[in-house]
């Protein structure tokens, strides 16, 4: 199906839809296709549209091959709304779909589209934005293809800002090792990250802009990178308000569409793809997340909050790699009650001092509470100094 220049103020630019062509483009500033910036994985240039690497999304057993192209610009004025002109080729099954986000002081906003019948809306002006370009298809289905990008700017109405929200959700384990996420990471043994099923959470690789706290009834908590998208479904942000939930928006907020249609036999009890759901996870999580990080030996009940809501000074972890231990008190002797996977987005409830520690951003005695009970060294997160004392 062939689109040509249409006025984009929003949503999945699959091949199942069609909109009314205008007369002209909107002004705006027409995007270099050419040239992806960080964050961009698994695309080809010339006209945009899938590479051959191996991303998939864990919602649909690696059937489903994703890569998203990603442009950033900073903005003469500040703006908040965001609508598009695109031209495009969607073959029937396949998905391209166009997201803009904002950097604030306390970090990025949550992807939001940019939808053929409403503009993308940030719940904040910003003049440093990126535009996302992401592109899914199935096996066996060809790639869809962008050929021209513009993006036009405007102050209106802001969207209502979302408090950092937490929601008892079940989890899975995503295993999957050797395989490629939707983000383009590789997936080691003991790996830690997670997946929600809607890209508006997801991270790019080796980054935590969004990423979650998952506690387990236990007690132990995982501060995680968001590098997949799933399980069941990919168009389901359910930790969103229903006026700007993606899909299935008479579910109340914080009630995934898979645990509706597994509890209620919501969609027929069926995913997005037809199939029949078997659990009502809401979140997966990678090996080392539900072992180590959790210690969970079976899928569980979990309590998940989305970090990049939060209103607490962020931090991100910054290790050699491996995650960084969540203690009881401001001591490496301290029992350990969680953990913080590298790259974590972490929101830091106030700050102590403690036992001196080296790490990756020097030398400090400073540790930073995340939780009630659970302290981190400032020596392996960078920012959250503004966090008040204890």
């Amino acid at each position: 199906m062939k689109l040509s220049r249409y006025l984009l103020v929003g949503a999945v630019f699959a091949g199942s839809l069609c909109w009314v062509p205008t007369a002209a483009a909107a002004p705006g500033w027409p995007v270099d296709l050419a040239t992806p910036g960080a964050g961009s994985t698994n695309v080809s240039t010339g006209p945009v549209r899938l590479g051959s690497a191996a991303n998939r999304a864990a919602s649909v057993e690696s059937a489903l091959r994703t890569g998203m192209a990603v442009y950033p610009h900073t903005l003469a004025t500040p703006a908040n709304t965001f609508a598009a002109v695109v031209e495009s080729t969607v073959p029937a099954g396949a998905e391209l779909a166009v997201d803009v986000r904002g950097r604030t002081a306390g970090g990025w906003t949550e992807w939001t589209e940019i939808r053929p019948d409403a503009p993308g809306v940030l719940p904040t002006s910003a003049k440093d934005v990126e535009v996302r370009a992401m592109f899914s298809a199935p096996d066996g289905v060809a790639s869809p293809t962008l050929t021209s990008l513009t993006v036009t700017p405007s102050a209106g109405t802001r969207a209502a800002a979302q408090p950092g929200l937490s929601y008892k959700v079940y989890a899975t384990r995503e295993g999957l090792v050797g395989g490629t996420t939707a983000n383009g990471h590789k997936i080691v043994a003991r790996d830690h990250f997670v997946a929600l099923p809607s890209r508006r959470g997801l991270s790019g690789k080796n980054t935590g802009d969004y990423s979650v706290r998952v506690c387990a009834e236990n007690g132990r908590c995982e501060w995680a990178p968001t590098w997949d998208v799933g399980p069941w479904n990919t168009r389901d942000d359910y930790w969103n308000a229903p006026g700007t939930r993606q899909e299935w928006t008479d579910l109340p907020q914080g009630k995934p569409a898979s645990q509706a249609a597994y509890q209620d036999g919501y969609n027929g009890g069926k995913d997005q793809f037809g199939r029949k759901v078997a659990n009502p996870a809401g979140i997966d999580l990678a090996d080392g997340t539900f072992w180590d990080g959790l210690k969970l030996t079976t899928n569980s009940w979990v309590t998940v909050t989305y970090q990049w809501g939060g209103s607490d000074p962020a931090g991100y972890v910054r290790t050699a790699g491996e995650p960084l231990n969540a203690r009881t008190q401001p001591t490496s002797a301290s029992p350990i009650v969680g953990m913080a996977a590298n790259y974590a987005q972490v929101r830091v409830e106030c700050k102590v001092a403690g036992e001196e520690i080296a790490g990756t951003q020097g030398t400090t005695n400073l540790w930073y509470r995340l939780a009630a009970g659970k302290f981190v060294s400032a020596a392996y997160v960078s920012g959250g100094g503004a966090a008040a004392a204890c």
